[in-house]
């Protein structure tokens, strides 16, 4: 770089710790000052040499990471300097020791719990994404500061990925949709939430994305002006009771609008509500609650509520802090308008989540069990319980992250808060775990009903014990809190080893009679021949009687047959490149797999259903080879982010010589002869042959099921859209 260059440079670091210090959220005094500027200078000193893959200095990103952790998050001076400071132990020549020396113990251990985080993605020791995932939520009790500087962190990183290999982008972004994006909720951080979400679409479905910003873009100014016309309605009933307050429209995210297109199998034009409209209103803290209800009452005086719409988290607020009266109106036109009504504090609140949430804690009662601190302490029991499988714990953790809340009453008429879904067993846990493994029954309001018994808010709970009761496998088709299904886990897995323990020996003696001596190949090589995970669920089924003489004869029998062994542990440990094409195949396949379009052979997972012309991708599976599945398919993120180094890049090179089978779902208005319509479309006029077929009425609508049979993605297209056109017919999808 030229001196010119440099100079430019560092009037830029200049110009952005400026900036830093002004858009701090916190008030900054002279020390707060003095440790950001130590921080900063640090910082600078050790990142000198390093940039970044997009050719900038790579102190840039630390400052961004600290403004995202002043301004957005609005944590403390002590946050912001640890932001700065978050990558020096790992990527420099500064210790911790260092660090403990220059900013004290509490900056060096948030330092510490990011550079622990940090150095886990080059542990190659540890074959799981899931485990790291787990390692870097124990940080959480460190010090959740940690953690939240994380989601900063991983923020900047999706802000600026545009210079990354595309399947690099397409692992940080699975992973960023799948945990960190789910932590940003339950952290109250709703404004990140939105961008992670975002980001993360933006390079797991490019297309996708892409198409939805430039229809949101395109229809900006129509929206703008129905907001308009809505808020001017409401602002003459609020003028006359003299509020002081501020409207304003917010569209839906566009991960949102893709999650709802989805769910409920529309399109973008179907989205009935793309955007909400905030009422925020100026109060002390003691009238908020009086005023919200004012302007509700204001609100649905000029348009019609839709009374199961109605969101009270006021009397109620959210685990997260999150406080607001959501309501549901029909406005002009006839669309649904989604109106949220807050005071300058729960915006706060809602924007900052913990930071503001904190700043406003004056007084003992929000200091509860429900809120952040309570829900760590929680959250900390299914942590330590270090037996669970990484990938079901992250699993289980995610059910607690982004669940909707219920409220319950306990017998003594305390309230207890558990996520929408929860069972009559849940509630047994979270009144305390040996009430839960204790537990025989239950009664809601005053009935008895069985464990599976789904909760609603309002029921009054009462758990009924006995000694002698113990957890079954069937529990966990009843418990769906993380917390239950964790404490059954354990239980069940205690009583699986005792009955393993005795497995092992048994299964020494039947190895013996069939002369093979019981070793740990041979017990790797009866883990595979019997399609298991591991040893343990080995010598279980052998105590339990499922693996008996007559199958263990047959597997001595099959010993000899090396190449089937050879390839599945190939397969196992993911060494595809390492076989030999003539080994596997002498097919010639429709699919090729990584950058040398090998042709291996493989399996359409049955989940999604891929068929030529999708966007796919390869996952190699421990039994069963190489399984294909969609870039949308519901499993795609959990398997991206948690197993990304099984992951095979894969493209369709020619559909022209196998058919493949499509669902196709449509309903409309029945008509006689609808039914003569489709078949002649399909099979006359396409040629197309027909599986299955299936037609129901009901007053006068019809639905109907049909499977045909596809070349390739192009071909199934055509025929739905001919299909649309028939008279009547109102929607055509594909299952």
């Amino acid at each position: 770089m030229t001196e010119a260059a440099i100079d430019e440079e560092n009037k830029k670091i200049a110009k952005q710790y400026k900036e830093l210090l002004r858009i701090s959220y916190r008030d900054l005094s002279k020390e707060d000052k003095s440790l950001i500027r130590q921080a900063f200078d640090i910082a600078v000193d050790a990142h000198k040499d390093q940039r970044r893959k997009s050719g900038e200095a790579y102190i840039f990103h630390p400052i961004a990471v600290a403004k995202i952790v002043a301004s957005e998050i609005g944590l403390d001076a002590t946050s912001i300097a640890a932001a700065l400071l978050h990558d020096v132990v790992e990527d420099t020549e500064y210790t911790l020791v260092d660090i403990e020396q220059m900013f004290g113990e509490t900056v060096a251990r948030i330092v510490d719990g990011l550079t622990k985080i940090s150095s886990l993605k080059k542990d190659r020791d540890i074959s799981l994404q899931a485990e790291n995932f787990r390692k870097m939520l124990l940080t959480l009790n460190d010090d959740v500061r940690v953690i939240i500087i994380k989601i900063a962190d991983r923020l900047h990183n999706m802000q600026t990925m545009d210079s990354m290999r595309a399947d690099k982008q397409v692992k940080i972004a699975s992973e960023t949709l799948y945990i960190y994006a789910p932590l940003a909720h339950r952290i109250g951080l709703y404004n990140i939430k939105t961008e992670l979400e975002d980001l993360g679409l933006k390079y797991t479905e490019p297309e996708v994305y892409k198409d939805i910003l430039e229809k949101i873009k395109e229809s900006k100014e129509e929206q703008d002006d129905y907001i308009e016309r809505f808020s001017n309605k409401i602002k003459e009933g609020l003028d006359k009771e003299n509020l002081n307050y501020q409207i304003k429209g917010r569209p839906k995210s566009i991960f949102s609008i893709r999650r709802k297109m989805v769910k409920q199998n529309i399109a973008f034009d179907e989205v009935y509500d793309k955007f909400a409209v905030r009422i925020i209103y100026k109060s002390d803290i003691e009238n908020e609650k009086f005023l919200a209800w004012k302007i509700y009452t204001v609100v649905t005086d000029y348009y019609r509520p839709n009374p199961i719409r109605l969101r009270d988290w006021i009397s109620q607020p959210k685990s997260t802090g999150y406080e607001a009266l959501h309501i549901t109106v029909i406005g002009p036109d006839s669309k649904w308008v989604e109106v949220q009504i807050r005071s300058e504090r729960m915006h706060e609140i809602a924007e900052k989540g913990y930071a503001a949430h904190y700043k406003y804690k004056n007084n003992e009662e929000k200091q509860d069990q429900e809120g952040l601190d309570g829900w760590l302490d929680r959250l900390q029991e299914a942590l330590e319980n270090s037996e669970t499988n990484a990938v079901d714990f992250v699993e289980e953790f995610k059910l607690n992250l982004y669940a909707k809340e219920i409220f319950v009453f306990t017998p003594e008429g305390d309230l207890k808060s558990l996520p929408k879904g929860a069972t009559a067993l849940d509630f047994g846990f979270s009144v305390h775990t040996e009430v839960g493994l204790k537990t025989r029954g239950a009664r809601v309001n005053g009935k008895l009903v069985p464990l599976s018994h789904l909760l609603k808010s309002g029921d009054q709970v009462e758990i009924i014990t006995s000694l002698k009761s113990k957890p079954s496998s069937n529990w966990l088709d009843y418990a769906t809190t993380a917390r239950a299904r964790s404490k059954i886990k354990s239980a069940l897995r205690d009583e699986k080893k005792q009955i393993a323990e005795d497995g092992k020996a048994i299964l020494k003696r039947k190895l013996r009679s069939q002369k093979i001596t019981m070793s740990e190949k041979v017990v790797n090589e009866l883990v595979l021949y019997f399609k298991l995970k591991t040893s343990l669920d080995l010598f279980y089924r052998v105590g339990i009687g499922t693996i008996d003489n007559q199958k263990i004869k047959e597997f001595a029998t099959t010993r000899s047959n090396v190449f089937m062994n050879f390839i599945k542990n190939r397969i196992r440990r993911g060494n595809v490149k390492d076989i030999d094409k003539e080994e596997i195949t002498s097919k010639y396949d429709l699919l090729v797999f990584g950058k040398d379009s090998e042709k291996l052979e493989y399996k359409l997972s049955n989940c999604c259903n891929p068929i030529p012309g999708d966007d796919v991708f390869g996952f190699i599976t421990v039994n069963e080879g190489i399984k294909v599945h969609k870039n949308d398919c519901p499993n795609a993120l959990q398997l991206q982010s948690n197993y990304a180094y099984r992951i095979i890049l894969s493209k369709w090179i020619d559909s022209s010589q196998e058919e493949f089978k499509a669902v196709i779902k449509l309903n409309g208005i029945d008509n006689i002869g609808v039914v003569n319509e489709v078949t002649q479309i399909i099979s006359n006029n396409m040629h197309l042959a027909i599986y299955n077929m299936n037609f129901d009425t009901n007053d006068g609508v019809f639905t109907g099921k049909i499977t045909v049979g596809v070349k390739n993605k192009n071909t199934l297209k055509t025929v739905m859209k001919n299909l649309s056109k028939i008279s009547g017919i109102d929607k055509v999808v594909r299952e």
